[in-house]
């Protein structure tokens, strides 16, 4: 018996279980990668019957090259986007989450897709929507400082109406106060 991990099974996939893979019963092809003699153990690997399509992968997903492709999840820092014809998934920050007309990405819409990262290392391809590239983070920011600085203008405004007190002012409250003793 010889033990497969998750991570062998497949280059492109991300498999959570291996049932999402194979089945019990299932035969499959696989290659010893490792021989452990003290604890009687086998590394085996199913990708390792494949050529990488990584080294692949590197010459197509150039950065700034486009690819059309859907967005199969949604969730709050980022979405991910499947390339249906190399059938790899890249992924979207939140940042560039945002259409052009200000609306966000939407699970199953299909659309042009910029590479901004490719790492064959890491199997990870960062990507952003073609056509624009809005920062929703900036966005924010901007709105943040706009805030920050209409809230500063306001308190300007309320401190300059304030009376302020001066150097004269508090010689003559002196002077009330030793007039105030010496009348007791």
């Amino acid at each position: 018996d010889g033990l497969i991990h998750i991570s062998d099974l497949s280059w492109t996939q991300k498999v959570k279980h291996p049932a999402d893979f194979t089945q019990v019963g299932d035969k499959l092809d696989v290659i010893v990668l490792e021989v452990d003699l003290d604890n009687r153990r086998l590394s085996l690997g199913h990708k390792q019957l494949q050529e990488n399509p990584w080294d692949i992968y590197e010459t197509i997903f150039t950065e700034e090259s486009i690819h059309e492709g859907e967005v199969v999840s949604v969730f709050d820092k980022g979405a991910t986007v499947l390339f249906k014809k190399e059938g790899l998934e890249g992924y979207i920050p939140k940042r560039y989450c945002m259409k052009s007309d200000k609306t966000r990405l939407e699970q199953g819409e299909v659309s042009e897709f910029k590479v901004l990262e490719f790492s064959k290392d890491n199997r990870r391809i960062i990507v952003c929507l073609k056509d624009n590239i809005i920062d929703f983070e900036e966005e924010e920011k901007k709105n943040k400082k706009k805030q920050e600085t209409n809230k500063n203008k306001v308190m300007k405004d309320v401190q300059s109406k304030i009376s302020k007190s001066t150097l004269g002012d508090l010689d003559a409250l002196s002077d009330l106060k030793n007039k105030i003793e010496d009348a007791s």
